[in-house]
């Protein structure tokens, strides 16, 4: 299985982007689908994730701005971001795997991973 991100992109502080996520080979229903982010010089971090339940987590830095769903029919995940801020910039990636609820933060346990997609937020 694949996936690959699109929808990155530079843009202004308040501004939004929609990131998806879209598999071949595999079919995101049966997976729980995570983004995670790296900004330079940072250790990878967990923002989001949808469960094959539909359940979502997102980590406190993003809640309340950020908003994951699934669509089926595409077979993708998107990651809407709204009211982004300078320190939102990275290169976010998505991943897929099976993993249990307590464990949807470490990335250790998604064995698919795209490729990422830059996003840049200006001040």
């Amino acid at each position: 299985g694949q996936l690959e991100e699109s929808g990155g992109g530079l843009v202004q502080a308040g501004d939004s982007l929609r990131l998806a996520c879209a598999a071949s080979g595999l079919s995101l229903s049966s997976y729980t689908v995570g983004w995670f982010r790296q900004a330079p010089g940072k250790e990878r971090e967990f923002v989001a994730a949808f469960r094959w339940n539909r359940a979502t987590y997102y980590t406190d830095r993003v809640k309340g701005r950020f908003t994951v769903s699934r669509d089926n029919a595409k077979n993708t995940i998107f990651l809407q971001m709204n009211s982004l801020i300078p320190d939102d910039t990275a290169v976010y990636h998505c991943a897929a795997g099976r993993v249990i609820t307590s464990n949807v933060e470490n990335a250790s346990g998604y064995n698919y991973w795209g490729q990422g997609t830059q996003v840049t937020v200006s001040s």
